[in-house]
């Protein structure tokens, strides 16, 4: 009898898990939706391309099967790009997009923007934040980008 009880609290200790990681899982987004097939992507710089130091440079912002709208606007499948330098994407999706040097907020709903970065290696990415600077659930982002500073 001891061991069925055993077993038994094993299997109920499992399923407890996997009900908690899949609850959390789903809360790992904010509470605005997106489009399950929206993407964002970085139109230029291309990926591997070398850029000349001490010179700005543009960065054009895309996105697919979404809008763009300023902060504060709530509106159904909009939201406004974050550009990340530097950085990973968060460790959760459910909070405001930080914003600091390596997280640039384009609230007004700007589609490009100008940056001059010192020599070395860089990594660029997007992140769309919804109405209040959080991630739309699921998250739309970008593939992450190396560019080169020489």
């Amino acid at each position: 009898m001891k061991k069925f009880c055993a077993a038994g609290a094993i299997a109920i200790s499992i399923a407890v898990s996997l009900i908690s990681v899949s609850v959390s899982g789903s809360a790992l987004a904010g509470p605005t939706p997106a489009p399950a097939n929206a993407y964002a992507y970085i139109g230029y710089p291309n990926n591997g391309q070398t850029l000349p130091a001490g010179k700005p440079f543009r960065v054009w912002f895309g996105l697919r099967y979404m809008g763009v709208a300023p902060r504060g606007v709530k509106y159904p499948n909009t939201g406004h790009h974050h550009l990340l330098i530097d950085t990973d994407l968060p460790s959760s999706f459910d909070e405001e997009i930080p914003s600091d040097r390596q997280h640039l907020h384009f609230g007004a709903g700007e589609t490009e923007t100008t940056l001059e970065l010192p020599p070395g290696k860089h990594t660029l990415q997007l992140l769309m934040g919804d109405y209040m600077h959080v991630p739309h659930n699921p998250p739309v982002y970008s593939k992450k980008i190396t560019i080169y500073v020489k």
